[in-house]
C-alpha cells in the first residue's frame, strides 16, 4: 500500500466532501424536507385529487431508481429546452427523491400522534392548522428524526451518483485521483473511509437531536 499517496490524496477527497457532498445533500435534504411535508399534508387532507397527486408522485420516485430521476432531469429536460447545470440538476433530482421517501415518513409521524392531541388543541381554542404547528407537528418530528436522519445519511452517500453529471463532490476528486494514479483500489476504499466518517458524525448529530426533541413527547 502507498502510505505517501493515500496521506497525499486524503485531503483533497475530504474536501471534495466538505465543499461539494455535504452541501450538495443539505440543499437537496432542505428542499426535499419542504416537498416531503407539503406531499404528507396533501395525503392526509381528505382532498381526494390533492391526495390522488400525492401517492402518483410517492410511487412514482419510490418505483423508479435514483440514478434514473438523475438522468431524466440532466439529460432529458434539456432536449425540452430547459438546459440546466449538473449542480442544479442534481439537487432538483435529490430533493424529489427525498421529498417521495420522506414524505411516508412525516405522513406516519402525524398519524401515530394520538388523536387526544388534536381534541385538546380545540379544547383550547385551537384551529386546526395551529394545533397542527404547535402540538402535532412537534411531537411527529420527535417520532420522524431517526428515519429522516437515515435518509439523509443515505442521502450523502447517494450523492456520489452526482459524479456521473460531473458535479464535483467526493467521490468526484476520488475518481480524478485514481485515473491519475491507477491505484483504484486503494483511493475507493479511502473515499469509502471518508464516507463512513461523515456518517459517523451525522449519527452523533442525530442522537443530539432526538435528546432536544424528547421534551415535546407526550408521556
Amino acid at each position: 500500500m502507498d502510505w505517501e499517496l493515500f496521506w497525499a490524496s486524503l485531503w483533497p477527497i475530504v474536501r471534495g466532501g466538505l465543499i461539494g457532498t455535504i452541501p450538495l445533500s443539505i440543499a437537496s435534504f432542505a428542499i426535499g424536507l419542504v416537498i416531503a411535508l407539503l406531499v404528507a399534508l396533501a395525503r392526509i387532507s381528505g382532498i381526494r385529487v390533492l391526495s390522488g397527486i400525492a401517492r402518483f408522485y410517492v410511487s412514482v420516485i419510490r418505483g423508479t431508481p435514483l440514478l434514473v430521476q438523475l438522468f431524466v432531469i440532466f439529460y432529458w429536460l434539456p432536449s425540452l429546452g430547459l438546459l440546466i447545470d449538473p449542480w442544479p440538476s442534481a439537487v432538483i433530482a435529490f430533493s424529489l427523491n427525498v421529498g417521495g421517501y420522506a414524505a411516508e415518513v412525516i405522513r406516519a409521524a402525524i398519524l401515530s400522534v394520538p388523536k387526544g392531541q388534536w381534541e385538546a388543541g380545540h379544547t383550547i381554542g385551537m384551529s386546526r392548522t395551529t394545533a397542527l404547528r404547535r402540538i402535532i407537528l412537534p411531537q411527529a418530528a420527535r417520532v420522524s428524526v431517526p428515519p429522516l436522519s437515515n435518509t439523509f445519511i443515505s442521502l450523502v452517500k447517494d450523492t456520489s451518483l452526482a459524479s456521473l453529471i460531473l458535479v464535483t463532490e467526493l467521490f468526484r476528486e476520488a475518481q480524478k485521483i485514481a485515473a491519475f494514479s491507477q491505484e483504484f483500489v486503494m483511493i475507493y476504499m479511502e473515499a469509502a473511509l471518508v464516507y463512513w466518517v461523515f456518517s459517523l458524525v451525522l449519527s452523533t448529530a442525530q442522537s443530539r437531536i432526538e435528546k432536544r426533541l424528547d421534551r415535546y413527547v407526550a408521556h
